[in-house]
C-alpha cells in the first residue's frame, strides 16, 4: 500500500545512528517521502540524544498498533516507544541494551506480520554484544525471527553497482567449508528476481573466484568444483552471468559499467572495494525475507558517538532508495 508506513528501529541506543537520523531529517530527506516513517525505540532516551546534538525536532509519541487509524506526521519524529532504561545519554555498547533492541525488533516484526508497515530499515548494532555470535549477522538474525528457513541474500547496492557476498560475517578459515553450488544459485536466483520485479531490470551478474587468479595448487579448485558448475546452471536459467573473474583485476572502471553486480565468495572480497568506490553511498539490503529490509552500510562507530560529526549520506541512501521503488 503506498500510504503504508516505513519502519525505521533504531538499533543500538549507543551508536551514531541517532545523530544521522536528526540529520536526515533537518536536510528534509524524511519530509519530503511520500510515505509516514515510524520510529521504533526509545521515545525518552532519542529525546536526550539530541538535546545534547543540539538538535530541535518535534517528536509524537505512538502508542497502537493500528496504524491506520493514527495520523503520521511528516513534519516530526513519530515514534512507537520501547522502553529502555539508561543511565548515561551515551555510554559504551554492553549487552545490557539486548533485550531492548530485541524488544524493537519484535515491534517491527509484528507490524510488519499484519502488513501495517511497509518496508523496514534498521540502524546498526552490535555483532559482539547483541548477537552473541548466535548468528553471523543481523541478515542471519531476521531470518530466523521470520521463520525463513532458505539463506538469505546479502546485498549491498547502488543504483549504479552492488555487490554480493556468498558467505557473510564467516570468518576467512571456514569460507571455503561454507562455499557450495547450491548457495551461489540462492543469492544469484534473489537478487535477480530483485532487479526484475522491483527494479524492472534485467541484470548482469559477474561471479568472482575464490582463489588469485582463480587458480590453485590443489587437484579440484573452488572454481571447478563449486562457481562453473554454479554459473553453468545459472546460464541454462537464461540468466545474465559471467566468470569466474580474478577478484584482484575485476573492479576496474571498464568492469563497473559492464556488470550490474558482483558475487564473491566471502564478505571483504567484495564489500572492501566497494565502500572504496562508494564510500557511504551504499546501503545493506537483505533479500529472501517476506518483506524488504535495508540498512545503512556501516556499524555502531562508538569512536564518534556524541560527536555531531558522522556521514548521514547511506541512511538517506536507504530512504531514498524506498522513494525510488514507490516511483518505478
Amino acid at each position: 500500500m503506498k500510504n503504508s508506513p516505513l519502519l525505521i528501529v533504531l538499533g543500538e541506543p549507543n551508536s551514531i545512528f541517532s545523530e544521522i537520523l536528526f540529520k536526515s531529517y533537518k536536510k528534509k530527506i524524511i519530509q519530503k517521502f511520500k510515505r509516514p516513517i515510524l520510529i521504533i525505540g526509545s521515545e525518552n532516551l532519542l529525546r536526550q540524544q539530541m538535546k545534547v546534538l543540539k538538535y530541535s525536532i518535534k517528536v509524537k509519541k505512538i502508542n497502537s498498533f493500528d496504524l491506520k487509524k493514527l495520523n503520521l506526521n511528516k513534519k516530526c519524529i513519530n515514534i512507537f516507544n520501547v522502553d529502555y532504561k539508561f543511565k548515561k545519554i551515551f555510554d559504551n555498547i554492553s549487552n545490557k541494551s539486548n533485550n531492548y533492541i530485541n524488544n524493537c525488533f519484535k515491534i517491527a516484526l509484528k507490524l510488519l506480520n499484519k502488513k501495517s508497515a511497509f518496508a523496514l530499515i534498521n540502524g546498526p548494532v552490535s555483532k559482539t554484544h547483541f548477537l552473541e555470535k548466535k548468528y553471523l549477522g543481523v541478515t542471519e538474525y531476521l531470518a530466523v525471527k521470520a521463520k525463513i528457513k532458505k539463506k538469505p541474500t546479502m546485498l549491498i547496492y547502488n543504483s549504479s553497482f552492488s555487490v554480493c557476498p556468498i558467505t557473510t560475517h564467516v570468518p576467512i578459515s571456514r569460507v571455503t567449508k561454507n562455499l557450495s553450488k547450491n548457495k551461489i544459485i540462492n543469492d544469484v536466483k534473489n537478487i535477480n528476481h530483485f532487479y526484475k520485479k522491483k527494479l524492472k531490470r534485467k541484470p548482469k551478474f559477474a561471479i568472482l573466484g575464490l582463489n588469485p587468479h582463480c587458480e590453485s595448487i590443489e587437484k579440484l579448485s573452488e572454481e571447478e568444483k563449486i562457481i562453473n558448475p554454479a554459473i553453468k546452471f545459472l546460464l541454462k536459467k537464461k540468466i545474465k552471468i559471467k566468470g569466474p573473474f580474478s577478484a584482484d583485476t575485476f573492479f576496474s572502471n571498464k568492469n563497473l559499467s559492464d556488470y550490474d553486480v558482483a558475487v564473491g565468495m566471502y564478505h571483504d572480497q567484495v564489500l572492501t572495494p566497494m565502500k572504496t568506490i562508494f564510500n557511504f553511498d551504499a546501503i545493506n539490503i537483505t533479500l529472501g525475507l517476506p518483506f524488504l529490509r535495508v540498512s545503512p552500510d556501516h556499524g555502531t562507530n562508538i569512536k564518534m558517538v556524541g560527536k555531531n560529526k558522522s556521514n548521514a549520506q547511506s541512511l538517506i541512501s536507504s530512504i531514498n532508495f524506498f522513494k525510488k521503488l514507490d516511483e518505478i
